[in-house]
């Protein structure tokens, strides 16, 4: 037999039984991430068979989603004031719920809330070998630790309160080998946009991704989040990295890391998860980044994606392609830079941590934002947002004339009270460009922070290499 995969590693040691042609495994979940969308059917279903939430300990609850990103204290008029009614009574749910089953909620006033795949690694919940799921398909961050992170539906939700197990089929496995020295202005963004360029939307369909090679290594913690944050956009069920000495780092001394000598055989058990070297995988994919320039998307899903200097592809006679230039109202044959921009979104799951915030920073200090554009910078959690504060990022953010907002998930999805206008064009940090996704009629063009910032101080979408040079 030969060697075993990170993946293997992980998912051997959680199957509780077996699969067969004829029946999933009963795999085993070691943490459960809540928030106040996907989960009120899941509490009814436990109220309607008389069930209890199996492992509370094992839940980390929060709210992002619908929550407003301008300063709300509690539920009261604040709250309906700034918030349509229906994630209103999603929020008044959530903490309901919580209350009755005994989960531990990080709501309003608490210094842990925030986005969920933020807060996870963040309070040291997100550890290496964990299998850890959400009603969130970006679940796959959680990756970036060497955890097997992916989302699961609203049914499957209600299935790990009660058992804290699933049923699940094994993936297959692929290797995406990632080489060269980003050049400066070029982000992790811009990885894993031109990855899912070049395998496609569903290029990862079926497998769980591990990113290897000289240049993953060379990343950060949050770089390699914003990466495996992504994987799911290639179609892919999980992203996952193995840990190493930065993992560690990161890790270490946070609220619910290990401590003591459990730190210690922790730390053995986590950097013996890497992939064997003689492992193998179903699939193996390459990408040298050595002259990989900042990525904007184009069309209407993370795939229709050009570098920044080259033109739009022609491919009108494709109708879905069509559909997509049109609903973006660009040409093809065109490049999308000096695209005119209506407002620039820094936030999400994706790159609303602190590297992502201080480099926005560095681009915008001493700058202004154009007259025509509409900053908003959204910090991914309370702990991000009084960082960036002591730091003094929001002063610089404020005075180039952005909006500086509470934590949450903001523009990213039209689901509170910040969504763009029908036709507005908005450069985001965020992972999904689908028709709407950002408001009835808004355009979405994907890009990484340093992209968004330059393009919100020029009002068209702009390189950043010019400012940084």
């Amino acid at each position: 037999m030969g060697g075993r995969s990170l993946f293997e590693k992980v998912w051997d040691d959680h199957v509780v039984v077996p699969e067969t042609p004829d029946t999933p495994a009963v795999f085993y979940i070691d943490l459960h991430i809540i928030h106040e969308v996907t989960t009120p059917q899941a509490f009814n279903m436990l109220r309607e068979n008389g069930l209890q939430v199996r492992r509370p300990d094992l839940v980390l609850a929060t709210m992002d989603h619908s929550t407003p990103t301008v300063p709300v204290s509690d539920l009261g008029a604040g709250l309906d004031a700034v918030s349509d009614p229906e994630p209103a009574a999603q929020i008044r749910q959530m903490i309901e719920n919580c209350e009755e089953f005994g989960i531990e909620l990080h709501g309003f006033g608490s210094a842990q809330r925030g986005i969920v795949h933020v807060i996870g690694p963040e309070i040291g919940a997100t550890q290496p070998g964990k299998t850890i799921v959400c009603g969130d398909s970006h679940s796959s961050t959680h990756g970036a630790f060497g955890a097997m992170g992916f989302g699961i539906g609203t049914s499957e939700v209600g299935h790990v309160l009660a058992t804290q197990c699933l049923l699940q089929r094994k993936p297959k496995s692929m290797a995406v080998n990632i080489t060269g020295k980003l050049q400066p202005g070029v982000a992790a963004k811009d990885i894993i946009l031109a990855l899912i360029g070049k395998i496609g939307v569903d290029g990862g369909t079926g497998h769980v991704i591990e990113y290897r090679g000289e240049t993953i290594r060379e990343l950060g913690m949050e770089q390699r989040m914003t990466i495996c944050n992504m994987t799911i956009e290639a179609g892919a069920r999980a992203g996952m990295i193995a840990p190493d000495d930065k993992t560690i780092e990161f890790l270490r001394g946070r609220p619910q890391a290990p401590q003591g000598a459990d730190w210690d055989a922790a730390v053995e058990r986590w950097l013996a998860l890497a992939s064997d070297p003689d492992a193998s995988f179903d699939r193996e994919v390459d990408l040298d980044v050595s002259e990989l320039e900042p990525q904007v998307t184009y069309g209407t899903n993370p795939g229709m994606v050009v570098p920044i200097s080259q033109a739009i592809p022609d491919d009108t006679g494709n109708i879905s392609f069509r559909k997509a230039i049109d609903y973006m109202q660009v040409e093809p044959a065109q490049p999308m830079l000096g695209t005119k921009v209506d407002v620039v979104f820094v936030g999400s799951c994706t790159n609303s941590r602190m590297s992502d915030l201080r480099s926005v920073a560095r681009i915008l200090d001493q700058q202004k934002v154009a007259d025509s554009v509409r900053m908003l910078i959204v910090p991914g959690s309370q702990a991000v947002k009084d960082k960036a504060e002591a730091e003094g990022l929001d002063r610089i953010f404020t005075a180039a004339g952005a909006e500086w907002r509470e934590a949450g998930c903001s523009m990213c999805l039209g689901m509170n009270s910040d969504k763009l206008g029908k036709g507005e064009l908005c450069v985001s940090t965020s992972n999904r460009n689908f028709e709407g996704r950002q408001g009835p009629g808004g355009r979405t063009v994907l890009a990484s922070p340093e992209t968004a910032a330059a393009s919100a101080i020029a009002g068209v979408i702009a390189d950043p290499r010019t400012l940084l040079q």
